[in-house]
């Protein structure tokens, strides 16, 4: 399929920066992306991609431009400032890379991770944010939900969740709500497709705390991890960024209580939230 070139903006981010410059080089050589590929060994589509600011560079992409057109450390400078950097528009890339993801792992540290929340338990999250008007809380539950439904395709991505025991302990919604919502995860813990664990408070503190990780898997076996705190939320796809970011989880997955341990826990938070009247939930 022939390449058409698209109108750049560079000036966007460090990542446009990067391909415009990728680019602008390459066309200064009289160079079109075949002979580029055949020269740095990475494909057109992947410099097609780079160039539109579509791809994060690869990491030894930079060097090899740079021995490519006789710049020294160019592009690795731009590279250095480009893997750094929030994507513009980094939320809709996460959700686009979520809907590919083969395997999604995800820590939360205070609130139920939205693929694992019931219509009710984000219904009364999302409500708590003052800028929501009532419609725009409704699609953002409906859309919230939109997403689990690929967990019941046939071909659903793998997850595995580790939750602070701070998540089963907060009360989001009242009994009734809490109580669906810790039931829905006790199914959850231990099924072909899904792991959840738990992080007890004794183990005191550790690397993830005050935020919420996921780290995704693509088809390709490469990885994305987004980190979430108070207000905003930031996706790296450098590897050796989201190699530490691995690192964490593995750390936190390891120390964190066995699957038949964090349901005994979790049915323990059930009986704490268990409602008055428990046939309403029958």
């Amino acid at each position: 399929m022939k390449f058409t070139s698209k109108e750049l903006s560079p000036y966007l981010s460090a990542r446009h920066y990067f391909g415009s410059e990728q680019r602008r080089h390459r066309e200064r050589a009289r160079l079109s992306l075949v002979q580029l590929a055949d020269i740095v060994n990475f494909s057109k589509s992947t410099l097609a991609r780079v160039e539109t600011a579509e791809l994060m560079p690869p990491p030894e992409l930079p060097s090899a431009l740079d021995a490519a057109f006789g710049v020294e450390e160019y592009f690795h400078g731009l590279f250095q400032l480009a893997k750094k950097e929030a994507h513009p528009d980094q939320y809709r890339r996460y959700m686009d890379f979520e809907a590919q993801a083969v395997v999604i792992e995800q820590y939360g540290g205070q609130v139920v991770p939205g693929l694992l929340q019931t219509r009710t338990y984000a219904h009364t999250f999302l409500s708590r944010q003052e800028t929501l008007s009532a419609e725009e809380v409704e699609q953002r539950v409906n859309a919230r939900m939109a997403r689990q439904e690929r967990q019941r395709s046939d071909a659903p991505p793998y997850r595995w969740a580790i939750l602070d025991e701070a998540v089963l302990r907060r009360d989001v919604g009242g009994e009734t709500a809490m109580y669906e919502q810790l039931s829905s995860l006790l199914a959850q813990v231990d099924t072909p497709h899904c792991k959840i664990q738990v992080v007890p408070f004794r183990l005191g503190l550790h690397a993830l705390m005050g935020g919420a990780l996921t780290l995704l898997t693509l088809p390709d076996g490469s990885t994305m991890a987004y980190e979430e705190g108070i207000e905003a939320g930031h996706l790296y796809e450098a590897p050796d960024i989201v190699s530490k970011w691995r690192r964490q989880y593995e750390v936190l997955r390891a120390n964190a209580l066995s699957l038949a341990e964090s349901a005994d826990l979790i049915r323990k938070a059930m009986e704490d939230h268990k409602p008055c009247d428990t046939q309403q939930l029958t």
